[in-house]
């Protein structure tokens, strides 16, 4: 539904279930949004946060206030967000790194370097079928490469361009912090992925989270290619443009 630096949501669903993967369009934008690809908001069965940064959560109190559908958040996650006085959450909480199931589709969360209190990357199984989301993490581990292993959809960062970073509009001060490795994943970086570790059953590849200052899509899909052409790899490869709604991909 929506990847970049302004707002991130994903729709997960099978048949049966239903999930929201981040909250970071307004509720008005993220029912528009659903409604368009044929989901009423009113069928979701529940909301996954990955971490409380704004660009994650800035609807999740008015979408989740509305549906009145469970939230999972981490443990330590959850007492950074706030609530209307009005409104009870139906709050999940998980340790990072566990997994738990929601309707037909298993849940398993994972660890990620980024500078949020306990942020938090998940793979989906249903079906025999593998959907991965990592965005947000400013390397990336060995730990993270396990999880996104075998993956047949992926959702991975590619935020920015480092020398349009250096040389762009930010104050040092971000522009270390977005560096840094509780950051963003270069461009670059997400490339060595692809080139070192991308699976062949990866069937589409999605590059997202990408900054609308400090990147171009077209920078993002002609390093992915290269990448992908090493590995003589026939990878769907999808650019998630700031603001452009991605998808629907199907299996």
């Amino acid at each position: 539904m929506a990847s970049s630096s302004s707002g991130n949501s994903t729709l997960v669903a099978t048949e049966r279930t239903r999930i929201l993967v981040d909250a970071g369009l307004s509720r008005r934008e993220t029912f528009e949004r659903l409604n368009a690809i044929g989901v009423a908001p009113e069928t979701l069965s529940a909301i996954l946060i990955t971490h409380e940064h704004s660009d994650h959560i800035c609807g999740l109190q008015a979408i989740s206030k509305k549906l009145n559908i469970p939230v999972y958040v981490s443990r330590l996650t959850a007492p950074t967000i706030p609530w209307p006085e009005d409104f009870v959450p139906k709050l999940e909480t998980f340790a990072a790194g566990s997994g738990f199931p929601i309707g037909d589709i298993d849940v398993t969360s994972f660890t990620i370097p980024h500078d949020a209190t306990d942020p938090v990357g998940f793979t989906f199984h249903s079906q025999g079928l593998k959907f991965a989301i990592a965005t947000d993490l400013g390397y990336m581990p060995e730990s993270v490469r396990v999880h996104l292993h075998d993956s047949n959809i992926l959702l991975l960062e590619s935020n920015h361009a480092l020398e349009m970073l250096k040389v762009g509009p930010y104050p040092w001060a971000i522009k270390q912090r977005i560096m840094s490795r509780v950051g963003h994943l270069s461009n670059d970086v997400a490339c060595a992925f692809v080139r070192e570790n991308l699976g062949a059953n990866t069937s589409t590849l999605i590059l997202g989270h990408l900054s609308a200052h400090n990147n171009h899509p077209a920078l993002v899909e002609q390093g992915a290619f290269e990448a992908l052409n090493g590995r003589q790899l026939f990878t769907n490869l999808v650019v998630a443009e700031p603001d452009v709604p991605a998808g629907p991909f199907t299996l």
